[in-house]
Parts: structure tokens; sequence; C-alpha cells
């Protein structure tokens, strides 16, 4: 196909005659020429192809196999006509690419499917891709080409056939690793040329299916690390003793116990297993006598009262499985704690509580939950050993401080603060103290109450006198200051704000400043010598006007002459003036510039008040500066009497500067060392008072406020706001007797400033331990037939308790009659002689497992329990004995590495299943040296093959010994011949083909039908053919004698596609001799 036109299809017809003038004896005709696809050229008898303005196709759809074309030949002459058949057969020429059927293709497997399992058939039929072309050209394979996309699918899967294309699983699958494949599958034709082979691709999605694969996971999981395993987990749940099952079943667990399978997405939901739960183990190994776990809710109840001098936890061990035969089990742990009947310590809600009061509040007023004093400060105590809880619980809450002024209603529920005292916000304004709750045996921890006392307008602003008397001058400019009043209110906010007003007697002459108090001659007024005035000035709050509280002074103001002997005046008669301990040295504090009317120099001096000079008060300026650094821990508060003098007799006036140095956090929080720091409290128990520590700050306010915080084991202890220590969990002694406990004090502020302090603390000790095995289960071997009194082993046992004495029993009562335990040292002996062999005739078994006790003397703890096993290990009494005493073989003289020639075997009469009884074997390599070089025997199965491919010479016989031996102790053996002859090779069988290819056989043939004959031959032989590989479900039955295969079960297609089935012929005289010798193919 495809050729040109003018292509030459025939070069000469080699028909008698001429065709062309001059002398032309015949006349050739073109007939039947379908399609013209054929030229005629009659001189020279050839045909040409002719395919102008076309292609000669084989393929469909024109699908031109063959051109056949009439040639009529006309003898001349005579006039006989002869028809000649020209057939022409058109080649396939490969111009067309395979096609795959379907766009893509897709599989789900499941990812338990086996490693070599055919996974996809899909391209089989015309579902895959096909090719027009003919022949080879047509023929299609597959393979796996490499995807980029998804490097892992090249190796995942592999090609089982690459005509059929069958897909097969090449590495296992993982659905938690990998849920999708996308496999690229080439298709390619078999031209017999590979560089004009065509190919196509498709994309062959592989869907990993979840498989049963992964167990049940205990919840809540955390995981470890990066990876999918959980941390171990264990489940708690405390209940009190001699409590009736009833009351508490079933036991709330914390956290819930409950597992989930990890195959989350096994398909369909139905297919997915339950999972049951199991108590696997557990300590004390009386625990089914109490407990019992619900193996499908995994619901946990107590079965009877337990007494807590008898048990004071269980340790179970549970497991959660699947329900379907693949367990997977998971394990947990649980622990059970019995609690006292009173074991349970009165708690509050809330671990701080804040009030409020009014100072105006009287007594017996109920201490509020809120500012607006609308509702009262409720303070519940619960004890969880008092069932209703809608039953006062009658816990005693007692305060550490400030009981004079609070006291708490002694019965209720809810309990209530009250007021015993009156209190004053201006003498105090806040109060915190702590609470405890007890029920008598046991103490809450503490909490803190906050109570902060709301300012009333108790306080009526006072001036500092009842009237005063000013003497100005008419030279006095309007504005200029007559005399600064100032009245003082203790209370807060608007209660305490000042304002200042003239009632009468100014005349309209002089004004007052509201805010500030300081008196001033009216605008546009000019004073008139000899006038008086009597001011009356009224201070009142900005209380609401019903609550408003005022008081009123007198000042008598007489106009004199101007004249020349006015001392300076300050501004303000008083200065208050506030400042930081932390200003700097050489700052600026106040400017107390006087004015002199004559403008004479003033001169200024700090007359009192700084007897250590910390100020300094310039002479000429009147600036106060800060001399040397401030601390308002020894000083809080200086009252300087300043003045300014004009030289002149009666030229000096005076001005108070009042300073209040204010706080900064300056001071570390410091402990009272006298305390001890050393304390002892008792194990196993929780909120037991410890010890007290006690810090001071010097600072002010917020900063001098101390907190405590335990710093490295908050979860053990619980520090109050006083500096008590109590026990937060139960401690243990035996895990740990003392602790360094450090105490950090720190102050109030924004950034704090911090104290630690180390408190010993030692754990005293309780009998609250049994005696532990160092083992929970011992094993020992004792040979047979041991003497009386043969240690077995030494049990030791350890009692963490401080003061013990711990012994030893049998439990087991039948135990004591073959071994005997020292209740000293532990020691375990035998009483008896044990005969290895009379136990097992006695059906008894060898092999004795009992329990033995550890008792704590004066100890009230259960004992602890072990588990002890003796095996009574058998003597080795018989050496192994071969069947033979000489043993034969033959093999062939070019026979392959692992040719099998013959078998030896021993057996040992010691008791079947020991060790003395296991028959093992080896070649002697002194006796046997170079045939041990060229043969061996397999240590287990006894089968002697060929250690080399050999090489040897007809007829020779080699000599082997081999040993046979046991595990017994000790080790005994005994050894055998094995003489083994090379044949002549025209006795070994050879096969007339390498390789047989059997025609297709259908899957629904009939058994027995005939599937291929198989033919080898040997000199003088006759041949014994059989069946040695590729048959191990017998599909197929050989005819020893005639080699014909045949089937032998009903085949199946879809199971298996083909076989390979290794065949061996042997000759029959060593068949007969039970001898037998592969042939060489």
């Amino acid at each position: 196909e495809l050729s040109f036109t003018g292509t030459v299809l025939v070069e000469n017809m080699q028909i008698n005659g001429r065709a062309q003038d001059p002398g032309r004896t015949i006349s050739l005709t073109l007939l039947e020429n379908y399609d013209y696809w054929v030229i005629l050229e009659p001189a020279r008898q050839r045909l040409y192809l002719n395919s102008t303005g076309r292609i000669l196709d084989r393929d469909p759809p024109n699908s031109i196999t063959t051109i056949v074309v009439q040639v009529q030949c006309t003898n001349e002459l005579v006039g006989t006509v002869i028809f000649h058949e020209v057939r022409i057969v058109v080649r396939d020429v490969n111009d067309n690419t395979p096609r795959f059927q379907q766009p893509r293709y897709y599989v789900a497997v499941n990812e338990l499917t086996p490693v070599g399992t055919t996974i996809f058939t899909g391209f089989s039929g015309n579902n895959g891709a096909t090719d027009i072309d003919d022949g080879p050209n047509g023929h299609i394979e597959y393979g796996i080409r490499y995807n980029p996309s998804d490097p892992a699918s090249n190796s995942t899967v592999s090609v089982a056939n690459t005509l059929s294309g069958f897909i097969i699983l090449a590495e296992r699958l993982n659905y938690e690793e990998t849920t999708r494949y996308l496999v690229l599958v080439q298709a390619n034709d078999r031209a017999p040329h590979p560089p004009n082979r065509r190919t196509a691709t498709t994309t062959l999605t592989v869907d990993v299916l979840d498989g049963d694969d992964l167990g049940p996971m205990f919840l809540p999981c955390v995981l470890v690390n990066n990876t999918r395993d959980c941390n171990p987990l264990t489940y708690r749940v405390a209940i009190p003793e001699f409590t009736e099952p009833s009351k508490l079943n079933p036991l709330n667990v914390t956290p819930a116990i409950r597992a989930v399978d990890m195959d989350r997405n096994i398909q369909p939901p139905s297919d997915r297993p339950t999972i049951l739960y199991y108590i696997l183990v557990g300590q004390p190994v009386t625990y089914p006598a109490f407990f019992s776990l619900n193996k499908t809710t995994a619901e946990l109840r107590v079965l009877q009262p337990i007494s807590r001098d008898l048990y004071q936890r269980f340790t179970l061990i549970i497991k959660a499985e699947q329900d379907n035969g693949h367990p997977l089990p998971s394990y947990a742990d649980l622990i059970i704690e019995i609690l006292d009947e009173n074991n349970q310590a009165p708690y509050f809600q809330f671990v701080t509580y804040q009030g409020y009061v009014s100072e105006a509040s009287p007594v017996g007023t109920t201490i509020s939950a809120s500012a607006n004093l609308t509702a009262p400060l409720g303070i519940i105590a619960l004890d969880n050993d008092i069932e209703e809880k809608t039953k006062d619980p009658m816990v005693r809450i007692t305060l550490n401080d400030h009981t004079t002024i609070f006291s708490l209603t002694p019965a209720g529920i809810i309990r209530y603060l009250m007021l015993i005292k009156p209190v004053d916000r201006e003498k105090q304004m806040a109060y915190s103290f702590t609470m405890v709750a007890s029920d008598g045996i046991q103490q809450s921890i503490p909490v803190t109450v906050n109570i902060l006392v709301i300012d009333a307008n108790d306080n009526t602003p006072t001036f500092a006198e009842v009237s005063y008397s000013i003497e100005v001058f008419t030279d006095m400019q309007p504005g200029e200051t007559v005399l600064q009043l100032t009245a003082a209110d203790a209370d807060e906010g608007l209660n305490g704000l000042v304002t200042y007003e003239i009632l009468a007697g100014a005349q309209g002459h002089f004004i007052i400043s509201n805010r500030t108090g300081r008196i001033t001659v009216a605008p546009g007024v000019t004073l008139t010598v000899g006038r008086s005035y009597a001011l009356t000035v009224k201070a009142s709050d900005n209380a609401p006007e019903t609550q408003r509280r005022s008081s009123i002074t007198t000042v008598y103001i007489e106009v004199l002459p101007p004249n020349n002997q006015s001392p300076p005046r300050f501004p303000l008669l008083t200065y208050n003036l506030e400042i930081s301990e932390a200003m700097r040295i050489g700052a600026i504090l106040l400017n107390l510039q006087a004015t002199d009317r004559e403008n004479d120099p003033i001169t200024y001096r700090i007359v009192s008040g700084d007897s250590q000079k910390v100020f300094n008060l310039s002479e000429t300026i009147g600036l106060l500066l800060l001399r040397q650094p401030l601390d308002r821990e020894n000083t809080d508060q200086y009252l300087l009497v300043v003045t300014a003098s004009d030289g002149n007799p009666g030229g000096t006036s005076t001005a108070t500067v009042n300073i209040v140095i204010t706080d900064v956090n300056d001071n570390d929080p410091v402990f009272d060392l006298t305390i001890p720091t050393n304390f002892t409290v008792q194990e196993e128990k929780a909120n037991v008072f410890v010890g007290q520590v006690r810090a001071t700050d010097p600072d002010a306010g917020v900063n001098g406020l101390v907190r405590y915080r335990i710093v490295n084991q908050p979860d053990l202890f619980v520090i109050s706001a006083n500096g008590s220590i109590y026990t937060r969990v139960p401690l243990d002694r035996e895990l740990r007797s003392q602790y360094d406990l450090v105490v950090e004090a720190s102050d109030g502020a924004v950034d704090p400033r911090r104290t630690t302090l180390t408190l010993s603390i030692q754990v005293t000790d309780i009998d609250d331990n049994s005696p532990v095995f160092s083992q929970q289960t011992y094993v020992a071997n004792v040979p047979e037939n041991s003497p009386v009194g043969t240690v077995v082993l030494k049990l030791t046992a350890v009692d963490s308790d401080l003061f013990s004495n711990v012994t030893y029993r049998i439990k087991t009562e039948w135990a004591r009659q073959l071994f005997s335990l020292n209740p000293v040292t532990g020691v375990l002996t035998v009483l008896q002689t044990l005969d290895f062999e009379d136990l097992a005739a006695m059906g008894m078994g060898a092999t004795f497992t009992f329990q033995v006790e550890a008792v704590d003397q004066g100890g009230v703890t259960p004992p602890g329990q072990a588990t002890v096993t003796v095996r009574i290990t058998d003597m080795n009494d018989f050496s192994p004995i071969f069947t033979q005493d000489l043993y034969k073989g033959l093999v062939a003289p070019n026979a392959e590495k692992g040719t099998v020639i013959t078998t030896v075997f021993a057996e040992d009469k010691d008791p079947p299943g020991t060790p003395a009884s296991f028959v093992r074997y080896k070649v002697d390599l002194q006796r046997s040296p170079y045939s041990g070089s060229i043969f061996d025997v397999e240590e287990v199965t006894g089968r002697v093959v060929t250690k080399v491919n050999l090489n040897e010479e007809p007829s020779v016989t080699f000599k082997l010994f081999v040993i046979a031996y046991d595990d017994g102790e000790p080790v005994k053996s005994n050894s055998s011949l094995v003489e083994i002859t090379v044949l002549q090779p025209s006795r070994i069988p050879i096969f007339t083909q390498e390789e047989y290819r059997f025609p297709l056989v259908s899957e629904l043939a009939p058994l027995g039908t005939l599937v291929g004959t198989i033919l080898a031959a040997a000199i003088n032989q006759t041949i014994f053919y059989s069946i040695v590989a590729g048959n191990e479900l017998g599909h197929f039955r050989v005819n020893n004698m005639t080699g014909v295969i045949s089937t032998a079960k009903p085949l199946d297609y879809e199971n298996v596609t083909s076989y390979v089935l290794r065949v061996q012929a042997d000759s029959m005289l060593v068949v007969m001799s039970n001898l037998r010798v592969p042939s060489k193919s």
C-alpha cells in the first residue's frame, strides 16, 4: 500500500508470442480492471499501478487487500482466446497509530490486595487499544511509561502480559499514605523494525480502597511528634469506699473510654467492624470481683462495695479489638482510685470573690456583688461527700483577717458577708483576706476575697482658718492676687471636688476663681484708701444637690495707701506639690518668685522643714530645686517654710510648701527569714497545710502589694494570698520523699519586682505500699532428676515504705508439695526428685506455674504477687539413629548446583517436642573432605544435594559421611555413609525441545482435554514423565509413559490466563530404584 503511480506490478507476463507490430502474433487486453488500478503495457507484457489522484490504502475504510484483473490473450494467427488471471496482493505498511477506545480507564483496588495480583484486565477484547494495520503492524503490546506527575505509579504496578495488557500489582498499597495513582499506559504496535513502531498513551486511574489493616485507637489521641502514632493513654476514675454500686454505676471515667477504627473509610460502612472492649489484666489480681467492662459500650461498672483498707488503687490494662476475626488490638491504662468515705475536700465555687460596700453603710449591711450595691455577694462552698447538692454541706468557713469588720453567716448553702463595724474609705479604701472551708477533716484550698469601700459624701470642705485678715494697697492692679483660699475635702470624685464662690461683701471689687479659690482685684477697679471689706466665701463639694456639703469663711480686707515698707508677696500662701521619688537631682520643682511693689531686690530662703538639705532654693530668682535623691520609704512628705525678703525692716513674707513624695517601684519584696523554711507533710493526702511564708514590700499602693506564686511545683502545691502553702494533690513518698519548693513573691506593679525563696519539704511515710517483686513473672529451668534442695531461683521483693519486713510464701497450695520457698531469703528449692519421662507418662506435663506472695509483716497493705514458672528440662538420653547404614544415589555428570540426589533420615527416641528429639544433619568434613566440597546435606530435611555445578567422569563413586545430631544437653550424634555414583550420559533423558508452547485451551474445555505432548529420549531407556513445578493446584496431569498432558480440573480464565509448567523426564530404571536424577532440561 501507499505505492506511487507507475510502480511495476508484473515485470513480464512471459506469454508466448509477439504483441507489437511488425510481426504481431498475439493481442493483449485488460478485462475486469476494477477501479482501473492496473495499467497494461502490451509490448513489454508489463503491468503498472495506477494510483493517480488517490492512495492505495490496505486499511479500513478502503480495505484494498488484493487487486484481481483478467488479461485476455488473442492468437492473431488462428483466432483462439486465452484468459490469464493476475492476482496482486497489497502488503501492509505501518501507517496507523494505535488508538485507545476509551479516553481514560479506571480501577479500584483494595489496599490489602497481594502483590502479584492482576488488578486490571480492561484492555481485553476491543476495549483497549486497536490498530487497523495488518499483521505485526496491527498487533498491540502494552507497557508502563514514567509519569512525572505521579512518579510513584511507575513502581506500584507493572504489565503482566504485554499482549493482553493485564496490569498486576508490583508493590504493596497503603491507603493511609496514597489514595490514588495515575498510571501512564503506553500501547505500541509490533512493527518488525522497532524505529518504525507507533505508540499511543492513556491514563489508568488506580483508586486505592481502604482495607482492614489498622486496628482501633483509643481516644483522645495525642500524636507523637509528626507521626501517626498516639501517646500512651491513661483513663482515670475515683470512687468512694463502702458505696453501693447502684449509686455509682456507670462509673464516670475521665476521659470517657472510647476507641475508633483507624480504617475510617472502609466501604460499604456495613463492612466496618464493631469494636469490642475487654479488661486484659490488672493489679490487684482480684479486680474481676469488683469491676466489669461492657464489651460493646465500654461502660465501666463496679460490682460490690470496696474497702479502702484493703484496696487503695486498681491498675488495669484495657483492650479494644475488632470483632471480625482480625482483632488488631490496642491498649490503654485504666487507674481506679478508692477514696476515703470523707475523702472529698470542700471547695468554693470560685477562687476569687469581689465585693463592694459603701462607707456609709450601717452595721449589719450585706456586702454587695456589684458596685451599684444592688445584689448581695453570695459565697457557696460545696462538699462532694454530700450527695444532695441542694443540701447544706454544713462546712465551717473561717476568715484569716479583718474578722472584727466582717463576718460570714454560719449556715446555709449560700453564705453572706456582713458588716460588723463601720468602715471609712478615707482611712482604708480596700480590704483583702482569705477564706477556708472545712468539714472537720478536710480543708478546702484557700480563696481570696477583695472588698472595695465605695465613697460616700461624709466629709465637708474645710477652710484652714475660720477667718482671714488681709491688707491691700491702693496701687494693686486688677487681676492681682489678694488671697489664695484652700478648702480640703477627703472624699473622692465629685464628692471631693471643691467649688468656691463669694456670697457677700465683695461690692463688685473682688472676684474668686470657682476652681482654685484665688481672690483677685476685679477688672476696672481702683481701690480707695480707708475702705474695708468683709467677704463671705463659701466652699461646696459637687455631690448631688441633696447630698451636697459646704462651709463658709470670712475674709476681712483693709485698703491702705502705698508705702515703701510693704514686704515682697508670694502669689500663694500655701503651695502643694507632688513629686516622684525617682526625680533627678537638679530638677526644678517649683517657681516661688514673689513680687515687691518697690521692686527691691528679693532674697529667698528655706527657714524650716529641710534639715537634711534635700532641697535648694535659689536666693535670687526663687526656683526650688532638688539637691539630693529622694526615698519615699524614709520620708514621704516635706513641709517647707520659705521666706522672701527685700532687706527692709518688716520686709519679709512667708509661704508654706507642702511636698508629697510619690512612690516608684524601687524595692523588691523581702521574705521574713525568721519564719522556718523546712517543713514536713504526710503523704497520700490533698489540701494538707504545709507551712507559711511572709514577705513585705516597703513600696506604696500596688507597688507594695505582695502576691505569692509556686514556681517549680504548681501541680503539687498551692499557695494562698497570705502565704499559706497546701498540698494540691496527694503526694507519694515512694516516688519522691523531698521537694525543694521555690516560692516567688512579687509586687503588684505593671512590671513587678520579684524575689524567690527555696523551701525544703520532707514527705513523711505511711504504710501505703505492698511489696513488689523484681519481676512479675519468673521463669526457671530445672534439669530432670535434680536432687532435693536444688536451688531453682531466688525471688526478690521490695516494699517502698520506710519501715517494712518482707517475708515470702507460696500461695498455690499444690505447689507447696513440690517446692519450698525460704520465707526470709526468698530462695526457691526442689522438694521432690522430678523425672521428665515420668511426668509425661502421668500426663502432668513438664511445666509448673504457680503464684508466690511477698508479705509486709506488720503492714496493712495486701501482699505483692508474682507468677513462677518452673520447666523440668529433659536430659538427652538417646542418640539419633539412621534408618540405613548405607544410602546410595545417582547423579548426572553435569548436574546443576542444588540437584537433589537422595535423602537420609535419622530418628531420636527422646520425648517428641523436646530439643533432644530434634534431629539435624551435616557433612562429616574430616572423613570426606573432597566429597564434602562438592556435595552437601540440608540441615533440616536431610536431602543430599550438589554443592556446585558438576563436571565429573561417568561411573565415578563418591563416599560422603553424614552426621545426624540433636539439640539435647549434651548433644548426641551418629553417622552414616552415602555412596554417590555418577551416571553414564546415555542414561540421562534429553527433551526434544528446550521449551514447549501449546495451543490455547478454552476455559470450558472438559476434564481430560488434550493440551499437548512432551517428548524426551535416552539410549535403551524407558522414560518416566512428571510435572515438578507450576501445577500446585493440580489443574493438569501428565501420562507418565507417553508424556501427554491433559486437563485434570476445570479452568477459569478470570482467575488464571496462562500456566508455565516445569516438567521432568527420568529413566525408568532410576525411578524404580528410588533414585531421582533430574534431566538436563
